[in-house]
Parts: C-alpha cells; structure tokens; sequence
C-alpha cells in the first residue's frame, strides 16, 4: 500500500494541540490587527481549516504586505526566494523579538 500524498501528510505534531489548548480559538487571537510592515509567527491553528498554510510555512517569521478581506497576505522568506501567502489571523501570532 502507498502512502498517503495528501496536502497535509506528515503533520500529525504540527498540527496537534496542547490538552489545554484544544477546541476553539480564543477570543483576543482573533481581534488582533496586525499593522502593515509588521513581523508575524505563522502558527497553524487544527481548530480552523480555512486558510490554513502549508506546513513549510508553520513556524517561520513573516512580514505584513496588506490586508485582503478577512486574511493577511504575508511575505516570508524561504531561501533565496520571497513567498507572499494569503492567511488568516487565527493562525498568526504577534513576533516579539527584535
């Protein structure tokens, strides 16, 4: 038997909660707005499947293009090239570093 070519194979940890953590996304995550040209987190939220990233993206530092509806579109830098994903704020956290 194959094994599964699905779009979010191999996410298991990724996409696994903290028991405290699970069911639906807390109020204040979702009413933050992120200014333009601010540093973000991308971390997939299970409890919401629309506009989920890929999982290449889960973990890395984006910067905020514009806003585009309900979602964000976010430049990230992956090697030498620069992608710019669409995603909602349920899976964006605030960056606090420098």
């Amino acid at each position: 038997m194959t094994g599964s070519k699905g779009y979010y194979r191999r996410a298991r940890q990724l996409l696994k909660k903290k028991p405290r953590e699970k069911g639906k996304p807390k109020l204040g995550k979702l009413l933050i707005e992120y200014a333009l040209g601010s540093q973000v987190i991308i971390k997939m939220d299970s409890s919401v499947q629309k506009s989920l990233p890929h999982k290449r993206f889960h973990g890395k530092i984006g910067t905020v293009v514009e806003k585009r509806g309900r979602g964000y579109v976010i430049s990230v830098a992956m090697g030498d090239a620069v992608k710019e994903i669409i995603i909602r704020s349920e899976h964006l956290e605030p960056y606090k570093g420098g």
